[in-house]
């Protein structure tokens, strides 16, 4: 999951690390501990191609209206246990 940089403030959604960074780190993770992969997916965001958001490798997305939500993008990684 791409690690929160900032909290969200009052009019301001919170900052995430980039859809990259994270995939480094699971990367990372799966090298230094030798996991077996079952299967890797990226979990994905519904409306991602809005004239604000930044396509597939933006890693949060608000939406307003009556009722407002965020959506986050992450990288799910099965593995053998």
């Amino acid at each position: 999951v791409p690690e929160m940089l900032a909290p969200p403030r009052l009019f301001k959604a919170g900052e995430y690390e980039s859809l990259e960074a994270a995939l480094a780190e699971a990367n990372a993770w799966i090298k230094e501990y030798d996991i077996k992969i079952v299967n890797v997916e990226t979990v994905v965001l519904p409306n991602i191609w809005s004239r604000y958001e930044e396509g597939t490798s933006d890693v949060a997305l608000g939406t307003s209206g009556e009722m407002p939500s965020h959506w986050h993008q992450f990288v799910r990684v099965w593995y053998q246990g």
